[in-house]
């Protein structure tokens, strides 16, 4: 029923690619820790970066624990379920980190992401996923549902934010900077936003 893919491309990249939505899973070493899953959406904001990279977009929310168990441990789970057409569900396990505004690296990772304009949701970090397993399953039991269209309701609520004024919103929430079970989150204040470059 299922298959492991040695990398991403083909088929499997076209169908990750198509997917509106998918899920991220994630928990620090500690036995008691509490374990995150998170849906991410918003079209645009996910990218293949080669045949074993992957990386998205950290936005603005309540809560860091991806951000925090990525800085911790590094482990995390990326997973896609087809909720149109030929059933699918494909799991990523791999390696990730969070590379935040002040890494060299943010410019060229921004690139990928042409379509989002990051300034409009509170953009944190761009989580950067190396794959180590890539494997598929058949997702008989997945319902069928439509797609309708991504909310705007991220973008409308953290558009009138800036640098300063993001800053101190996460500073008010309880767990940005730190996790829900203490480990460190999203560094604060963050770093001014860097200057958009375009790829190539």
């Amino acid at each position: 029923m299922g298959k492991v893919h040695e990398r991403i491309d083909g088929r499997l990249r076209e169908f990750i690619e198509a997917q509106p939505m998918f899920f991220t899973a994630t928990a620090p070493l500690a036995a008691d820790g509490t374990v995150n899953l998170s849906p991410k959406g918003l079209r645009g904001s996910f990218a293949i970066l080669d045949e074993l990279t992957v990386a998205y977009l950290d936005f603005a929310g309540s809560n860091a624990e991806t951000v925090a168990h990525l800085r911790e441990n590094g482990r995390i789970t990326l997973m896609w379920c087809a909720f149109q057409g030929p059933p699918n569900i494909v799991r990523l396990h791999g390696r990730g980190e969070p590379v935040f505004r002040d890494d060299p690296r943010w410019g060229e990772l921004m690139a990928h992401f042409p379509d989002i304009d990051a300034t409009r949701h509170g953009h944190r970090a761009i989580i950067v996923v190396r794959a180590e397993l890539i494997r598929d399953s058949c997702g008989y039991a997945v319902p069928l549902m439509s797609y309708e269209e991504d909310r705007d309701l991220h973008g409308k609520r953290f558009a009138r934010e800036d640098d300063a004024s993001l800053s101190a919103y996460f500073a008010k929430k309880d767990h940005i900077a730190t996790s829900i079970d203490g480990l460190p989150g999203v560094p604060l204040p963050l770093p001014p936003t860097p200057v958009a470059t375009t790829a190539g």
